[in-house]
């Protein structure tokens, strides 16, 4: 796969010296508030998993997250598409945006609709999903401006921080998609 580029950010293939900015990230709480991960990852097994991660199909691999920076490009974080459905051309959607720096810029949003693009226009999938903590409103927000829309609620389905909290399913179609892009 190439790198594929948005307005003012990439996405490109995970490489080994990102496992050293992802260990960072999935051990700060403020990163990880809104992800699925609650103890601590060492570096053997944030390499573990990037050896994992290697091993899959090209289509299900890590894309790393980069902005512009000057010249070059800065690591900000990681998205990418999973368990995809070649019966349904359904696949589910990831993204953490690490660089707290970062945020709050819109980059989120744009990397969401760099992935629906992929999704649509390469991989040939017909629906995309993605699970959000009802309490992370700044995601929810950033997805819906992708286009995505809520399809359902799982009620009380996550516990972290000592409370239970909703998890919103996301999507969107490839019809909705098209239609957003005008085809």
């Amino acid at each position: 796969m190439s790198i594929i580029y948005g307005e003012r950010i990439r996405l490109r293939a995970t490489e080994r010296e990102d496992v050293k900015s992802f260990h960072a990230w999935v051990n700060d709480p403020e990163v990880t508030r809104y992800l699925s991960l609650s103890l601590p990852i060492s570096n053997v097994d944030e390499e573990n998993w990037f050896n994992s991660m290697s091993q899959r199909a090209q289509s299900e691999k890590t894309l790393s997250i980069e902005v512009r920076d000057g010249d070059g490009w800065k690591l900000i974080g990681n998205s990418g598409v999973f368990d995809i459905d070649q019966v349904t051309r359904s696949a589910e959607l990831g993204i953490m945006i690490g660089e707290k720096s970062e945020w709050n810029k819109g980059y989120g949003t744009e990397a969401m609709l760099l992935l629906a693009r992929h999704c649509f226009d390469t991989l040939n999938l017909n629906r995309v999903h993605l699970r959000v903590y009802a309490e992370n409103l700044r995601g929810k927000r950033a997805y819906e401006k992708a286009g995505f829309v809520e399809e359902g609620r799982l009620r009380e389905a996550v516990y972290k921080h000592g409370k239970y909290d909703d998890v919103i399913v996301m999507s969107i179609l490839r019809s909705e998609w098209d239609q957003r892009k005008g085809k």
